[in-house]
Order: structure tokens, then sequence, then C-alpha cells
């Protein structure tokens, strides 16, 4: 008789219990109604993959997204061209209810610098088709690379004819700087309603991410190129830090709310496998890299952070604070000590890009916004964490990052700014250049305070939040172009765009200048 090996029965055991756990198969299922309603996305380019996902969800606003509680076999293609001709991967999985009939695909089989389409396959369904475009070689240095940028898109506040003029770009990849949902109703003259009120559970979490997904110009711009993603505080909730909330909520009750809000988040978003979420945690940061040309380091300012200094009475959050001693906390962090040393060893990596892109959610330089005598600054940026700040700016002085540039959202307005260690010394030198792009379609804080903080900041270069819209980029080994794109009307679909100004940073001279 064979002899008895333990590890093999225990693996036999496990996959056996695994097996009967699964959900009934739906080997081969009719739909009623579309069930690729939601569309369909790509996410973070290799030079030999993507990660792809859809969604099943006939009846996407409802509970379970009117599917029945079985797994369904997904059929995934990825062509050479446009009309599936040519193959370049395929392969099988599976949507399952404990995900929301979600499908996350990977693949590593691809070439570098190349476009690809891609579409699933669901019983006698068939999904719309996508496009991207994989990453360069690791050692190759790509003539161009073009992207944009966006943040902040509430709903009900205007229609999304950013993402229609971005397709128009034609941009090889679009990176999203969070608040992608707004979990609460807001604001004034809104033009359209949130499908609820305010989400708390799994399912209500689910429904808001469907409820914007069934934009067509955001689904459009997602079919239309890769994406990368990090998130802000209102894919869970407004100004929420860590396990703190706003409305200081019991911390478990808001670890289990960061639960469902994080579940929901990747059941809707080209995540890779690796950032499935266990519990109330996510590992989001990441690096995406584009040859020798640039290093996106993506960053997570939301999980690790430490709770906002000097909150208003009674609540947590932010707050506009003066004469504030916890401000000065060294130990505080936006990132949390594992993503700091994390960001610290990508900046100072042995194969250094041209360019390092610090992919992030809010205003990095320093705003001040009391005129004349005294400061005043808003706790929930970075001037809420100045040592934090400094640590990372030293950082990138320190590890001689090459050709630094900040990627900011949140502020619903645009700021070009110069990043440094003293931001109190007119002459001191500039590490780093910073380009924040206003909203999709939040509203603005008062354009007022904008000002005051630029004839208070010599470093603040621009500042405006009178336009909605997003930041287009070029980028070559020489500079960094960035277009400031203004809509004419947010309340408006077909709105028009232009280019309010454009700014450049030159290869080994930071700060921006207008082009």
């Amino acid at each position: 008789m064979p002899r008895f090996d333990r590890r093999r029965f225990l693996q036999c055991l496990l996959a056996g219990s695994a097996v009967s756990a699964l959900p009934p198969l739906w080997a081969k299922p009719v739909f009623g109604a579309d069930p690729f309603v939601l569309g369909v996305a790509a996410g973070y380019p290799t030079p030999d993959g993507i990660a792809l996902w859809t969604r099943l969800a006939p009846a996407p606003l409802a509970p379970g997204g009117g599917m029945d509680p079985l797994a369904v076999p997904v059929r995934w293609e990825i062509a050479h061209d446009a009309e599936f001709a040519q193959l370049a991967d395929t392969g099988l999985t599976y949507a399952e209810p404990a995900w929301a009939h979600s499908v996350h695909v990977e693949t590593a089989r691809l070439a570098p610098a190349r476009d690809y389409w891609y579409r699933f396959h669901a019983g006698d369904a068939t999904s719309p088709v996508g496009r991207f475009r994989t990453a360069p070689a690791a050692d190759a240095t790509p003539d161009a690379l073009r992207f944009a940028f966006v943040s902040c898109q509430q709903y009900e506040q205007g229609y999304y004819a950013a993402y229609r003029h971005i397709v128009a770009d034609d941009p090889e990849l679009l990176v999203h700087l969070g608040d992608y949902i707004y979990e609460s109703s807001w604001g004034k003259d809104h033009v359209r309603r949130h499908e609820a009120a305010e989400p708390v559970t799994l399912e209500q979490y689910r429904a808001r991410y469907a409820c914007y997904k069934l934009d067509r110009d955001l689904q459009a711009a997602h079919a239309a190129c890769a994406w990368i993603l990090t998130w802000d505080d209102h894919e869970v909730e407004n100004d929420y830090a860590n396990d703190h909330a706003e409305d200081l909520d019991d911390p478990r009750w808001m670890l289990a709310r960061r639960a469902m809000a994080y579940q929901a988040c990747y059941e809707h978003q080209p995540l890779r496998r690796a950032m499935t979420p266990l519990g109330p945690d996510l590992r989001l940061h990441t690096r995406v890299d584009y040859g020798t040309l640039a290093r996106f380091h993506v960053l997570d300012t939301r999980q690790y952070r430490s709770p906002q200094p000097c909150p208003k009475a009674g609540r947590g959050g932010s707050n506009l604070i003066e004469h504030c001693a916890a401000r000065e906390e060294r130990a505080a962090s936006m990132l949390g000590a594992q993503q700091e040393a994390w960001l610290a060893a990508g900046l100072a990596g042995d194969a250094a890009p041209r360019w390092h892109l610090l992919a992030q959610t809010t205003r990095m330089a320093q705003a001040d916004n009391q005129a004349g005598a005294g400061e005043l600054y808003y706790s929930d940026s970075w001037d809420g964490y100045p040592a934090a700040r400094q640590r990372l700016l030293e950082t990138l002085r320190d590890t001689r990052a090459t050709n630094p540039v900040v990627l900011g959202g949140d502020v619903h307005a645009f700021w070009v700014n110069d990043l440094k260690t003293d931001f109190a010394r007119e002459d001191g030198p500039v590490l780093a250049s910073e380009f924040v792009t206003t909203s999709v379609t939040s509203q603005p804080p008062p354009e007022t305070v904008m000002q005051t903080a630029a004839a208070e900041g010599p470093h603040v270069r621009l500042a405006t939040g009178l336009y909605r819209g997003y930041v287009r980029v070029n980028l070559t080994a020489s500079r960094f172009s960035a277009d400031l794109r203004a809509l004419d009307d947010v309340r408006r679909a077909d709105s028009a765009c232009r280019t309010h100004s454009t700014w450049v940073v030159e290869e080994g001279r930071p700060g921006a200048q207008p082009a």
C-alpha cells in the first residue's frame, strides 16, 4: 500500500470543503435583460498584462443586481483587433453571488505597448467591447505618454461631460484620484438624484456604485482606456480617517461600515486580485511603471491616516484651524508608517524612471486661508499633517527622486504649486511640482478663499475653483505638459470644454511654468 501522506490528505480535505462551499452553478443562464448594463473596465496595465472587470447585473439597483444566488460561468476574450478576428488570450471564470457577480480577470500573456480589445460572454449575452494599451517593456523609453487625471464626481451636481472630452482626447491611461462615488447628498441646484439615501450596508453601497456606473459617459471612459485608481473619503464616509468617523461613531461600527464600502468598491472597479478586501482592509497603494519614462506611485491617504487635529466640538473630521498644537504632532501621518516606508523604497529604487508621479488624493502645498497676520488651515488636507508632509518632501530630497510631480484632487479647484520643505522661505529650493485637478462635477468652495491662499503663498502659481473639468497630460522624457481643461457648464451633458491654461515642467527643473 502507498505510504500515508498527511499533507496530501489535508490538501484533499480542504479542496473538498472548498468545493462544497461554492454556490450552485447556473450552467446555461438565460437573461431576461442585459446583464452587462454596468459596462466593462480595464486597469493597472503591465508590459504583459491587464486587470479586466465587469459585473452581471440585469437589474443593478435591485438587491442582488437582479441575479439569482448562483455562480455563473463567464468567458472572456482579448483580441488584437476590434472585430475579434485574432484572439490574444481567452479563458473562463465565474461570477459569484458573494461578490455581487462581479468578474475580475488578470492575464500576463500579452505583448508590451500594444492596443488590445476585450469583451465578456455569459449565457446568451455579450458585453460591450473595451480597449486598453499595455505598458511598455521595463527597459523601454516610450516617446510619450498621454494621460488624464480626475477627481470628485458628485452625481447630483452635474453631468459627466468631462469624460466625453477625455474619450475624445484618446489617452493611454486615466488616473482617478478619489471620490468616485459620494455617500452623501449635498450642494445646491442638483440636476439628478441619487438612487436612495446614504448607504451604510453592503447592498446599499452596491446600489450607489451601480447608480454612478449607469452613466453612459463614465462607462465610455472606462471602455476607452486602462485606469488606475485611489480613493478618498466619500467612497466610505465624509472625512473619515482610518477608524475615526465624522459623527464619532464607535470605531468597531466604523470598521464594519468600511468593510462594506471596501467590498463594494472592489466589486465595481478593475482592481487587481491582490487588492481583494479582507474585511475592513484593502491594500490599494501600488506602483505602475511605464518603461523607464514614468513610475506612478498610487497612494492611499484614508485607510491609515491619523485623525484630523482640532476638530469641531462634538465632531470628528475636518475643520478650519488656527492655534492648534495638535497640528504639529510629529507622529501624525496621512499614509501610515508602512506606506511611508514603501513609498521611500520606490523613490530610491535602482532603476530610476525619468519621472516620478505621485498620484494621491488632495492638495499637498500649504494654503493659508487667512489674509494678513495669523494663519488658518484646512485640516483634512496635508495642511492638517505638516510633519507628515515634511517627511515626504524630505524623502523626495534625500532619495534624489528624479523629476517628482505630485497629482492631487479633492478640493474642487485647479491648483498649480511649487512644493518646498520650507514654504515660509520665498527663495527656498523647489523640490517638486504639484498639479491639482478641479472636480468632474462637485461644487467648489468660495473663490475668495482660494485667492486669499494664493496671495498668502508665493509658491502658489495658480488657484481657481470657477471651473469643473480635468487635467490632460502629455509626458515626454524632457517635459511634463499639463492642460487644465474647463467645462463651459457642468449642468449640461453636452457641455463644451476648453483649455483654461497650459503649464510645463522641464526635466531637471522643478517648478511649473506657463506655456
